[in-house]
């Protein structure tokens, strides 16, 4: 998650504010704000290493999500399940 805070804080700051302001009917008000998140995470090349070297964990991790909308934080042990992030950070040179 901080890869893709790194890279895409942007539209993660958006789509978090807009859920904020619509506590009740965020997933209708800011489905548009969640397409960006969601182009930004897979359009970026880090992200996209990481999505396929992890691509088992991010299946389990995602079908978390889906089944726990109203409670993501439900889903945050998965993320100690990744890893494949130590070989996905770049290398100093």
């Amino acid at each position: 998650m901080a890869i893709m805070s790194k890279y895409c804080q942007k539209e993660l700051d958006e789509y978090g504010a807009c859920v904020v302001s619509h506590p009740v009917s965020w997933q209708e008000k800011c489905v548009d704000l969640k397409l960006r998140v969601a182009q930004c995470t897979s359009s970026h090349p880090v992200i996209r290493k990481i999505r396929s070297d992890c691509a088992g964990e991010f299946s389990v991790f995602e079908r978390c999500l889906r089944e726990n909308q109203s409670s993501a934080e439900a889903c945050q042990p998965h993320l100690a399940c990744f890893p494949c992030l130590s070989n996905a950070a770049p290398q100093p040179t």
